[in-house]
């Protein structure tokens, strides 16, 4: 089974002295017909992520962008 979810990048917070960085998303509610539906069938809740600045992940997110979150069994 796969879970499909749309989060919305609510914040990046940086953190040099450590060399990682924590970016926040919550998902999505509202703005469109597919989010009005995404918001009746994504769990709610949030997801936090920290990522070391030595990853191409560092910068993959951006602020008050959306992302799809794919949920599936790891095997």
């Amino acid at each position: 089974m796969k879970v499909r979810a749309k989060f919305t990048c609510v914040n990046i917070q940086d953190y040099p002295e450590y060399k990682n960085k924590t970016v926040t998303f919550y998902p999505v509610v509202s703005g469109s017909n597919e989010n009005e539906s995404f918001a009746k069938s994504t769990p709610s809740g949030n997801l936090q992520l920290c990522i070391s600045y030595e990853t191409p992940a560092s910068d993959a997110f951006e602020q008050g962008k959306e992302y799809y979150l794919d949920i599936s069994p790891a095997e």
